[in-house]
């Protein structure tokens, strides 16, 4: 059975294997001199009307460089508590930044343009550091969706005091195809470029591929000094073909997005299997494929012992439960999910 524990524990979707294995025939220029980038980028510049994409090894490098773009270290970055530059980069985006994150509290992981104005009463104030980018995750860290509109709100509040929006799209393609209902026809500039995203982290790694996520300008101008960060960020792959090809085989064909709806649609039918179980309370619906409840703090191990995951809410609110995150993937399999619901229901119910 594959595990619960994360989308990262997936291996790599055979297209995507394929086309590795294909890239590996002979020799080609290095750092991004070859065939393989100039056509993965120019895919996902023509996806997402793009003004400049950059192949990285990783997600915390990606989000470094990207934001890196945009800051100098007088300057703040506003993010939801839960972000995960916040909580899971090791402090990777304020050390190679300079730049202070405020993080804020919220309840569904999704910031909203009114927590925005009151972060910036000290612009101007030499005393203060000076906010200059917000940044959200989509889908978030606590698998919630933010709407075409609920970005576009978002990048006014920012764009009209002078700040700019960046996007984590570790997870942008199960949000995509989440948006875009049963068929994943959603068109991901809408919550992207058109909402007024200013620079994006495209995901990979997460759906299907080995390794490797793009960086997207939408702002020729922010993208000015963006290979010279790159290098020094450590994030220049040498062999760039390997990331580009991958993202090449995932945007073929709409990939990306039926491994994504894929994964949604098996976490939506674990929690059907789970929903009725004594001792298991959904925190929320699924929207992508991260799917929250909360089950008794004494049973976790035994739990895990069906399968991996992570204790995501350790506190006990006094019930004697705790919340847990379980993840699907691109490779999760209906008999899988079945059989982690019955294993539950067998520790649960005894």
């Amino acid at each position: 059975m594959h595990l619960f524990a994360s989308d990262n524990t997936s291996g790599v979707h055979p297209e995507v294997l394929a086309a590795l294995a294909a890239a590996n025939s002979g020799h080609a220029i290095a750092y991004g001199s070859d065939p393989w980038t100039e056509r993965a980028t120019a895919t996902v510049m023509d996806l997402l009307n793009a003004a400049e994409v950059l192949f990285v090894w990783g997600g915390t490098g990606g989000n470094v460089v990207g934001l890196q773009s945009m800051l100098a270290p007088q300057h703040a970055v506003i993010c939801p508590a839960t972000a995960h530059i916040n909580v899971d980069e090791c402090g990777a985006p304020e050390r190679f930044t300079g730049a202070k994150l405020v993080a804020l509290p919220t309840p569904d992981g999704k910031l909203h343009p009114s927590q925005i104005e009151p972060e910036l009463a000290g612009l101007g104030d030499q005393h203060h550091v000076q906010p200059r980018v917000v940044s959200i995750t989509q889908s978030t860290e606590l698998g919630s969706l933010y709407t075409p509109s609920e970005v576009a709100a978002l990048a006014d509040v920012a764009h009209k005091n002078g700040l700019f929006l960046h996007m984590d799209g570790a997870r942008l393609a199960n949000a995509t195809a989440a948006l875009g209902g049963p068929e994943g026809i959603a068109d991901v500039r809408e919550i992207t470029t058109a909402a007024g995203v200013d620079v994006l982290t495209f995901g990979g790694t997460k759906n299907g591929a080995m390794y490797g996520e793009a960086i997207v300008w939408f702002d020729e101008a922010l993208a000015q000094d963006a290979r010279f960060l790159r290098k020094q960020a450590g994030q220049l792959p040498s062999k760039t073909r390997f990331v580009a090809a991958q993202f090449e085989a995932l945007l073929s064909d709409g990939l990306w997005l039926r491994t994504a709806a894929h994964a949604n649609a098996m976490a939506a039918r674990l929690a059907a299997a789970v929903r009725d179980i004594a001792g298991v309370t959904l925190s929320r619906e699924p929207a992508v494929n991260a799917l929250f409840a909360r089950v008794p703090a004494a049973k976790v191990e035994a739990l895990q012992e069906v399968s991996a995951f992570y204790v995501w809410d350790a506190s006990d609110p006094g019930d004697g439960t705790c919340e847990v995150r379980w993840m699907t993937s691109w490779d999760t399999t209906e008999e899988d999910v079945d059989t982690f619901a019955d294993g539950i229901h067998a520790v649960l119910t005894g």
